[in-house]
């Protein structure tokens, strides 16, 4: 069964960075490209970053400037680099295939954004 495991959020002041890792037990190179993806209390989930199997990434608006999608092939893991953290960015991050994310998500990593 194919496992994602997230790691390194945690609870950071306004204006603060994480980075997100994102363990898979896919070849990620395989995809057509890998994502991650946040929840927020009472919303829905939403796709914040992809890297394509070619390397090209991109964002949701929100978070352009401030967050960089990148992957180690190799290790078969993705890294998301969150700086200028605001606390609308207070989530539930999971990382997962893109377009077509697989069932078992991960149990995802928290980031609480908060003075």
């Amino acid at each position: 069964q194919v496992q994602l495991v997230e790691s390194g959020g945690g609870l950071v002041q306004p204006g603060g960075s994480l980075r997100l890792s994102c363990v898979a037990s896919i070849r990620i190179f395989s995809t057509d490209a890998m994502a991650w993806y946040r929840q927020a209390p009472g919303k829905q989930r939403e796709l914040v970053a992809l890297i394509t199997r070619g390397g090209s990434t991109n964002y949701v608006d929100s978070v352009k400037g401030r967050f960089t999608i990148s992957r180690d092939i190799p290790k078969n893991t993705v890294y998301l680099q969150m700086n200028s953290l605001k606390p609308e960015d207070t989530a539930v991050y999971h990382c997962n295939q893109y377009p077509s994310p697989l069932n078992n998500w991960g149990q995802g990593t928290q980031v609480t954004v908060s003075s």
